[in-house]
């Protein structure tokens, strides 16, 4: 039986008095003021238990509060918690920039470091404009990949653009995202790209997240890689969320063996900490000067000890045990688990790959209600795609069957 919230609802008030509206949505069960989480459970200020099938928007992928992660933090925070990023950095800021150059694909090896996923996107912008000399870029519908303004440009959902228009130069071409018919997409933007000369880069996730988990259709990726190639224009892939071990790979991308020219990661780079980067291949990223003593592009928070040790001590319980595999054993349970919900008519499509999927409903005040359902009784999920009416299933890699089945046992109870 839970708990009455009274400390949630005094929070809740806290919030509408001093917090911009816009920001958390108050109503309903909803927000669960978190005070802790483990692994996969979370504990509210009022001592209600959850279990996070979000692993928060994607982040926790080696769970919460990870024993290995934490201690990593817990002695830098000792040592260091701070330094000079592009002036005297920490050295652990080379330690990371060196492992990233060792787990990415390709010749992947020269990075910039951020603290949020705009921030990579924004890095990746500007390398591709200096790399190629053009200014614009092609980039899909339905796609997220950040909300700053440069990242706005490329923004493929029309409710985060549209307040901004007057600002937005709208140069980018937006191209419809495939979930089917791959050849007739790949034509679609093969045409496209012939009437345009101005275009940096393609910029595209290896599958859709907040657009409503949708997962391109098997050759895509890797035929859009040889389009961009012929055209003389760059491909930036967006693994901010697919990133380190959620789809089943270490990243997304690695299913078609496709390697881009920049690869923007974030969320479960850290593991919680903030930390971001924008990787590209040393003939792309040496389109940049070298620097004389004021970089061009920085920020106070670049490299911060904090964040590269986490990131080093992630990356490290990722490979040790061997969680991307975990993912891809899991997802095969969770989409046979899922399957009755499509025959049964109760979902209009079920989509995903790894430890990331997405249940259609049929509108996005049923995914509401679904949602405020399941907060009720103990499991948070999101809401998702561009109308709202998809379910975004995305739990840390370290979940186990049995919370893996005991939760979507509760989506589905909701959802009926």
């Amino acid at each position: 039986m839970p708990r009455p919230r009274r400390r949630s609802t005094e929070l809740a008030q806290l919030l509408r008095k001093y917090e911009s509206r816009n920001v958390t949505y108050v109503g309903g069960e909803s927000p669960v003021f978190w005070e802790s989480a483990n692994d996969v459970t979370v504990t509210d200020a009022d001592g209600n238990d959850y279990l996070d099938l979000t692993a928060a928007f994607g982040v926790a992928n080696c769970g919460h509060s990870n024993p290995r992660v934490t201690a990593s933090m817990q002695q830098q925070a000792a040592r260091l918690t701070h330094a000079m990023g592009d002036v005297h950095p920490a050295a652990v800021k080379a330690q990371l920039l060196e492992k990233l150059a060792v787990i990415t694909p390709g010749d992947l090896t020269k990075s910039f470091l951020g603290s949020s996923g705009s921030d990579a996107i924004e890095a990746a912008m500007k390398t591709a404009m200096l790399a190629t000399g053009k200014p614009a870029f092609a980039a899909f519908r339905g796609s997220y990949h950040g909300l700053s303004i440069g990242a706005l440009e490329v923004a493929g959902i029309k409710k985060f653009r549209d307040p901004f228009l007057a600002w937005l130069p709208e140069r980018t071409l937006l191209l419809d995202y495939p979930d089917r018919n791959a050849d007739q997409a790949l034509e679609y933007a093969r045409r496209a790209f012939s009437r345009r000369y101005d275009l940096a880069a393609a910029i595209v996730e290896p599958v859709q997240g907040r657009g409503g988990c949708i997962v391109p259709p098997a050759g895509y990726l890797a035929e859009l890689r040889e389009i961009c190639r012929e055209r003389g224009m760059l491909l930036i892939i967006d693994e901010i969320y697919t990133g380190f071990g959620r789809t089943g790979r270490m990243f997304a991308c690695e299913h078609e063996s496709v390697v881009p020219d920049i690869l923007c990661l974030g969320k479960a780079l850290g593991n919680g900490f903030p930390v971001s980067a924008a990787i590209a291949s040393p003939a792309v990223m040496d389109a940049w000067a070298a620097s004389e003593g004021e970089a061009l592009h920085t920020s106070t928070h670049l490299g911060n000890p904090m964040g590269c040790a986490a990131a080093l001590a992630s990356i490290a319980e990722l490979e040790g045990r061997e969680l991307p595999k975990r993912a891809a054993m899991l997802g095969s349970l969770l989409v046979a688990k899922l399957k009755p919900l499509l025959s049964s008519g109760k979902a209009a499509g079920i989509r995903g790959r790894g430890l990331m999927w997405g249940i259609e409903l049929h509108d996005a005040a049923q995914a509401r209600v679904v949602i405020e359902k399941a907060l009720k009784k103990g499991v948070i999920i999101l809401q998702s795609g561009a109308e709202g009416n998809v379910l975004s299933l995305s739990p840390p890699l370290t979940i186990s069957q049995a919370d893996l089945e005991r939760g979507v046992d509760v989506v589905e109870s909701c959802i009926a």
